[in-house]
């Protein structure tokens, strides 16, 4: 694996933490435990949101086995301007600029000029909300 991954166990796990499944950042948005049956230990179902494309996964594991989470960096970035469905970005720390898709429930809330939080995993970057709201 990378160096944006750790090792968890599945103890280590709750619900609005991330986990990777499929290769794919995960938010946690539900745990069930089944009891150790008579010849197993238990079961962890874990099921998960994708960060970046929104897609249900699950993962069923025994409890107390690894599973890889991946670490995501927040930044902060200011709205240089918009264009349709898009937003060009400037990262505050690099001065570095890209553009993101804006989500839905920021279509009509974002303006140029505002601060935002960028979410950054696995080469991948998602604008998740305007700071000083």
């Amino acid at each position: 694996m990378s160096d944006e991954v750790l090792h968890q166990t599945t103890k280590d796990l709750k619900e609005g933490k991330f986990i990777l499944i499929d290769n794919e950042p995960c938010k946690i948005v539900e745990m069930d435990v089944s009891a150790p049956g008579k010849h197993g230990s238990a079961k962890v179902r874990i099921v998960a949101i994708g960060l970046f494309d929104n897609q249900k996964r699950t993962l069923v594991k025994p409890s107390g086995s690894d599973v890889d989470v991946p670490i995501i960096t927040k930044k902060r970035a200011q709205v240089v301007s918009i264009t349709g469905d898009n937003a060009q970005l400037m990262d505050m720390d690099t001065y570095e600029t890209y553009e993101l898709p804006i989500p839905q429930e920021l279509k009509d809330k974002i303006k140029a000029g505002q601060e935002v939080e960028v979410l950054e995993s696995m080469g991948k970057r998602l604008l998740s909300r305007i700071l000083g709201e």
